[in-house]
């Protein structure tokens, strides 16, 4: 009689609290990054480019640049990541070469977005990207549900199991990688199912040389040690393997869905303070000591990271390993990591009665369901206890398990003909009443496992990858796409596959949707790159889209048929200006380059198609040190949110000024509702690009801000933040002021051949504050950015106008325009220009085409007359009389020229009429700005010889 064991309701509390990430932030501690998710500080991955591979050691790279930069991130040690993985690299399509992947510690104090963005700078690194630790799925059953009633195990009813047993028992050569939180050893349905390293017995020696000394009973990855015992307050580890793995006709407990196929316990959560993480790295080990199945019941939201991408691929591909995940317990429509990654069998949990699991995660990303509720399986507080779980971690080793059978009856069959196998004998179950909301988005349907092993009749392709052009991230209103797919056929021939895509989205349009692969035979693959699909998006879209295409493959002479989806987002929340040398990311709330910290969303700043140059950069408004508003980082990883979107950022189909504008309206909130903490302003942003010299190489940001509050904002304060990084080095930056043509700018010292800026071009009095990275600085970015600094950054004028010489360092500048007053619901014009060139000769005279362009062809902003000033005569020869009324008091007047020059600078007497002498000047349109106390008027003045 098998012994059950009820836990307490307090014991479960205790282990759902366990699975979620902590909300308290300390320096140095992991960061959630969604349900599930956590980043972990001062450790990072980076991918070295093939190129450098003849550089490649185990304890560094031989790369110059790369080796500076690890240096400016405070590398503490870079390792290759898994050394012993060179021998087995395979050359099979798509397959991952990993020693080419390493793992640095650097200094925690730094934001890991930011080392890593350093890291690419050096031009040796393929990616760059934090490192995410992933939690175990629990999922509390009912305390009150009955584990111990006659049906038992009901779910291998439900899933054919003990039908399917007859056709096969599986092997004991046939090895579950069970990669999770430990396990017991001495449990009496999990003792004899544990696969032994025979080869290297505990001696303290390695006897196999695979790099790990004692590896007999599996290995501890999150601690570095050879004993895979659970961890002290989890048995996640436990109950997962006794679903899949559970000992059979031994007279005790339960049965494992694997029968007589074993497990190899691979444990990845600490039961140290010094351990972490190790979920991808046992999952190498796994796919190197012989695992044809992987189990992974643990995962998160968000985080998508191609490190982990290419750790699966290198187990399914390289190693032909069947590789299964839950789906999540989320109940809801989202990506969950790793389970919705390529090469991946994902995994949803289904009720008794094979309906939707309460909190089953559904998607288009899901490819089968199993039962996930009151899932009997071993629990391990002792070595013959029970008990009832739920959710999809126990529903994914039920897979895993009927997955090692059918590699035992159809060893001929590589993991993804497996996959094929379990998803083509699947139970259908959307026509249940509790399903219908969800079609499409379980899987093929319910594990059946005597299909799974008994028929040999299936046929299945795969859509194994797609192309679209041209290829962008995201997709703007009215692109015209094309879409390459690449088919394989994985199980029995099929004589004429026809593939046929249509669009789930009514913003996506199929204009030509169909292929015909004609007849393949099993394995053969097929491409539609002569006569690719064309898709056509609609002229209006809403912001962030995602628009699903599926693939609808069928052979009628053999009445196969299966679907398979694929997403592309559509309208992102940001548009790039790109018609000319500057390619630039404007957002819809005020940031340049990127949408997030992370730099997850956006194509940044970028010269002539180079390497990203800016880390951050955005709009800043203030009025004091407490009320600022902007969308800036303020202490990492988070930031302020003070503007929201009131119409996004759009590409004007039809321009007026330049041949790329650009247009988007936000505000932050009035003080009043945010105590005190925001200016109380509206924004109009429109952007300017142009195509022809000697325009190429600069962009103008033009920006409207209203006073929506019933005061008089005195002073007021508006510039751009730029976090910029220059390769080769980014911590070895100099930041720069020209005061004649107010232009802050950066280049690297070391490496004198680019250099970048903002300039300032109409609006208040300029201002510049360049940043550097050291702790005792006023403002220093390494701990966040404050609201206090924010406002000393934009308030100090030019007293702090230089930094980084002579060396360089990481630098920063806010380059900004300090407005008197501005009246209630009044407005003013800040603009700027954000430039690179190859020398600060050449970003001079890009300066000054800037200020020549937006001078003559766009129009000037609150003109002369405005204010009752006078100024004649115009045209004029060269003399030219300025008065100014007394009500504006004295005053300041500057006259630039087409190129941007201030030729003439004096000071004007209210009362009084004041001769500006331009008779030294070429002919030709100039600009007079005169800055009073009510603000800065322009007018334009004609000089005739």
């Amino acid at each position: 009689m098998a012994r059950f064991l009820l836990c307490s309701l307090l014991f479960w509390v205790t282990l759902g609290l366990l699975a979620q990430p902590g909300t308290a932030q300390v320096p140095g501690a992991p960061t959630p990054v969604g349900s599930g998710t956590t980043l972990e500080p001062g450790r990072l991955i980076f991918r070295l480019k093939p190129a450098y591979a003849a550089q490649a050691r185990a304890n560094g790279v031989a790369v110059t640049a790369l080796q500076t930069a690890l240096a400016g991130v405070g590398a503490t040690s870079v390792q290759q990541k898994f050394p012993q993985a060179q021998e087995v690299a395979s050359k099979r399509p798509g397959a991952v070469d990993l020693s080419l992947l390493y793992q640095v510690e650097f200094d925690r104090r730094l934001a890991p977005e930011k080392a890593c963005q350093q890291l690419l700078l050096s031009g040796a690194v393929e990616y760059a990207e934090p490192r995410y630790s992933r939690q175990p799925l629990y999922l509390p059953n009912d305390p009150l549900a009955d584990s111990t009633t006659a049906s038992g195990q009901y779910y291998l009813k439900n899933i054919r199991a003990y039908r399917a047993w007859d056709v096969t028992q599986g092997d004991t050569s046939m090895v579950i990688g069970i990669i999770d939180g430990g396990t017991r050893y001495t449990h009496e349905d999990l003792a004899s199912q544990i696969q032994y390293n025979r080869l290297d017995p505990i001696d303290g020696i390695d006897n196999d040389h695979d790099g790990y000394i004692d590896n007999y009973r599996g290995w501890d990855f999150a601690d570095n040690d050879n004993d895979a015992t659970r961890e002290a307050n989890s048995v996640h580890g436990i109950l997962v393997a006794g679903c899949a793995a559970g000992a059979v006709n031994n007279g005790k407990g339960i049965a494992g869905v694997g029968f007589k196929c074993r497990f190899m316990p691979l444990k990845i959560y600490p039961s140290t303070p010094a351990g972490s993480f190790g979920g991808f790295e046992a999952i190498v080990y796994a796919a190197d000591h012989g695992c044809q199945v992987i189990n992974l019941s643990w995962g998160g939201e968000g985080g998508r990271s191609q490190f982990e991408q290419d750790i699966i691929n290198y187990a399914a591909i390289n190693h032909d390993v069947v590789i299964v995940a839950a789906a999540g317990n989320t109940n809801d429509d989202l990506d969950f990591y790793p389970a919705s990654y390529n090469n991946v069998i994902s995994v949803a949990s289904l009720l008794p009665s094979d309906e939707k699991g309460t909190n089953a995660t559904y998607s288009r990303r899901v490819d089968l369901s199993a039962p996930g509720l009151q899932i009997l399986t071993t629990f391990g507080n002792n070595d013959s206890d029970y008990i009832a779980v739920g959710g999809s971690s126990f529903a994914a080793p039920l897979v895993a398990g009927a997955a090692a059978l059918v590699r035992v009856r159809f060893p001929q069959f590589n993991a993804a003909q497996v996959a094929a196998q379990l998803r083509q004998t699947a139970d259908n179950i959307y026509q249940l009443p509790g399903n219908t909301a969800y079609a499409g988005k379980l899987g093929a349907g319910r594990l059946n496992v005597l299909r799974a092993v008994a028929l040999t009749d299936r046929h299945s392709a795969r859509i194994m990858s797609s192309t679209i052009t041209p290829a962008r991230a995201a997709f703007l209103p009215g692109d015209a796409l094309q879409l390459t797919a690449e088919v394989q056929n994985l199980l029995l021939p099929v004589t004429n596959l026809r593939i046929t895509v249509t669009s789930l989205s009514p913003y996506l349009a199929v204009q030509q949707g169909t292929f015909t692969a004609g007849a393949l035979a099993t394995l053969q693959r097929a491409t539609n790159s002569a006569t690719p699909f064309r898709l056509d998006v609609a002229g209006t879209v809403p912001l962030n889209t995602s628009a699903v295409l599926r693939y609808h493959l069928e052979d009628a002479a053999t009445g196969y048929q299966e679907d398979q989806y694929t997403t592309v987002l559509l309208n992102p929340d940001y548009v790039v200006l790109d018609a000319n040398n500057l390619r630039l990311t404007l957002t819809s709330r005020g940031k340049l380059g990127y949408v997030t910290l992370n730099n997850s969303i956006g194509e940044g700043v970028r010269y002539k198609g180079g390497a990203p140059l800016l880390y951050e950069g955005g709009l800043l408004v203030a009025t004091s040190p407490t009320r600022v508003s902007n969308n800036l980082r303020n202490n990492w990883p988070k930031a302020d949110q003070s503007f929201y979107s009131l119409a996004r950022a759009t590409l004007r189909d039809q321009t007026v000024r330049a041949d790329q504008e650009a247009y988007a309206v936000f505000r932050d909130s009035l003080p009043g509702d945010t105590r005190s903490r925001t200016v109380g302003v509206q924004v109009r942003q429109v952007a300017y690009a142009w195509a022809a010299d000697p325009h190429r190489d600069y962009v103008i940001l033009e920006y409207h801000l209203t006073n929506l509050t019933p005061d008089t904002l005195r002073p007021l304060h508006a510039g751009l933040f730029m976090d910029w990084d220059l390769a080769p080095d980014a911590t070895r930056n100099t930041a720069g002021w020209d005061s004649t043509r107010a232009l802050a700018y950066v280049y690297a010292p070391a490496s004198p051949n680019l250099f970048v800026g903002v300039k300032h071009l109409v609006g208040g009095k300029p201002s510049v504050y360049s940043i550097t990275d050291a702790p005792t600085a006023p403002v220093y970015l390494g701990n966040g950015f404050t609201t206090a600094e924010k406002f000393l950054s934009l308030s100090s004028g030019t007293r702090n106008a230089t930094a980084g010489f002579p060396l360089g360092a990481d630098v920063a500048q806010v380059t900004g325009a300090a407005i008197p007053r501005l009246a209630p619901h009044d407005s003013v014009v800040v603009a700027f220009a954000v430039l690179a060139a190859p020398s600060l000769a050449q970003l001079q005279t890009t300066a000054e085409a800037a200020q020549s362009r937006y001078s003559l062809l766009l129009p000037v902003r609150a003109p002369l007359a405005k204010a009752g000033i006078q100024l004649y005569p115009n045209p004029s020869n060269g003399r030219v009389q300025l008065v100014l009324p007394s009500s504006l008091g004295s005053a300041r007047v500057q006259v630039i020229s087409a190129l941007g020059q201030v030729v003439l600078s004096q000071s004007v007497t209210s009362g009084a009429s004041t001769l500006l002498n331009l008779t030294q000047q070429a002919a030709g349109i100039y600009v007079v700005q005169v800055a009073t106390a009510a603000g800065v008027f322009s007018q334009r003045l004609a000089v005739q010889q």
